[in-house]
């Protein structure tokens, strides 16, 4: 059955939205790509900050904004104004969804505390997303994504043994908190479909990567140890990790003694398969400077994606270690509706994929600073 058959998880659902930037933005747009109605309220003049970084398309409309502000509705307010400010408390009082990713306290000094507003409409969901969460010593200082990378442990992980701590290649403490916070608002949702009761969100990015670091919280929390910085190694598996070819990097991953064997064989590492040193993963692991000495020695006889064909066809996980713009124009990514055109415009696709809903990202272009003022007006006047 084709997309345009089926319904939206989320349709029916009003979600007001205070985000801006990038972690808030993110997920009001997957919300809205499920099928809610999202209303961004902006400031008069300017807009959401992102509208001003680039880059930018020819009409000098911000791509960041853009990627990030899909399917949603713009009116343009000044929450200081008493007017405007009663326009948004009945667009609340219809809502059942707010986001807002303020710094901590400031919902509260426009008279729009999330608890208070609880109180108010005892089915509403707010969701407040922040640097680092509602409550804590932290609660009141400026957080940017790379600031959390760092506070995190994340960049301390992240790099070779011989460099020096680095930032993961994109703003990934902002998405988590995204991800976390479009989790957590479908979840109330849920909830609230058994119960009746709305609640209270407290995301913050901090939390979010932390989190995430997995690997190094075994190593800090388990065995007391502070995680190092391993390259493209695994932690814990062997071989497992980027090798070079003649030309270019491969990944390959065995995560077990089976899928060893199958690459010693396609590799032609007869040897390498009964030594010693190799034949159980923890040995492995003791070994892995010599074991990738090996590997590579014969990887470097040709091109990577003769390697990466004979190891995918014996069964073993490999891919060519690609570039964004070789990645985006892979089959799997284009078959899969990774990339789509809304407007002229391409855009990354939604990676959830329903059997039972729709599965299409909003299809109308990012608005307009302030393009839906006069319907949004005139729909809550009623």
């Amino acid at each position: 059955m084709s997309g345009d058959l089926k319904s939206k998880p989320l349709s029916g659902i009003l979600v007001v939205d205070f985000t801006h930037v990038l972690s808030g933005p993110f997920c009001t747009m997957m919300l809205a790509d499920q099928g809610a109605r999202v209303i961004k309220i902006e400031k008069a003049g300017t807009g959401d900050d992102s509208r001003a970084f680039g880059p930018f398309y020819e009409d000098n409309s911000s791509v960041y904004f853009e990627f990030v502000n899909r399917g949603k509705e713009s009116i343009t307010l000044n929450l200081k104004d008493a007017d405007d400010l009663s326009l948004v408390k009945k667009m609340i009082s219809r809502a059942d969804v707010v986001v807002e990713n303020f710094r901590p306290g400031t919902m509260e000094r426009l008279g729009l505390a999330p608890d208070d507003l609880l109180k108010q409409y005892p089915s509403l969901i707010v969701c407040s997303i922040s640097g680092f969460g509602q409550t804590g010593p932290m609660k009141l200082e400026p957080a940017y994504d790379t600031v959390v990378q760092a506070l995190s442990g994340l960049m301390s992980v992240t790099g070779f043994p011989d460099g020096k701590p680095t930032r993961v290649g994109t703003s990934i403490s902002d998405l988590t908190a995204g991800l976390f916070a479009y989790a957590a608002v479908t979840t109330a949702l849920v909830g609230r479909q058994r119960t009746g009761k709305g609640t209270t969100i407290d995301v913050a990015m901090l939390d979010g990567t932390f989190t995430l670091l997995e690997h190094g919280l075994m190593d800090a929390l388990a065995e007391h140890i502070d995680p190092t910085r391993i390259g493209n190694a695994h932690p814990s598996i062997a071989p497992f990790d980027a090798f070079q070819c003649a030309d270019r990097m491969l990944a390959i991953c065995c995560g077990n003694d089976q899928l060893f064997g199958k690459m010693c064989d396609a590799l032609g590492l007869t040897a390498a398969k009964t030594d010693s040193r190799y034949t159980t993963n923890d040995k492995r692991m003791q070994n892995q400077e010599s074991l990738k000495e090996s590997i590579e020695a014969v990887l470097k006889t040709q091109p990577a994606k003769v390697w990466s064909a004979k190891l995918q066809e014996s069964g073993i996980p490999a891919g060519l270690v690609q570039t964004v713009t070789e990645a985006e124009q892979m089959q799997q990514i284009i078959e899969r509706d990774m990339i789509v055109t809304i407007g002229k415009r391409q855009f990354p696709g939604n990676p959830i994929k329903f059997g039972g809903f729709d599965s299409s990202c909003a299809d109308t272009p990012p608005p307009a600073l302030g393009s839906d003022n006069d319907k949004i007006r005139n729909y809550f006047k009623q």
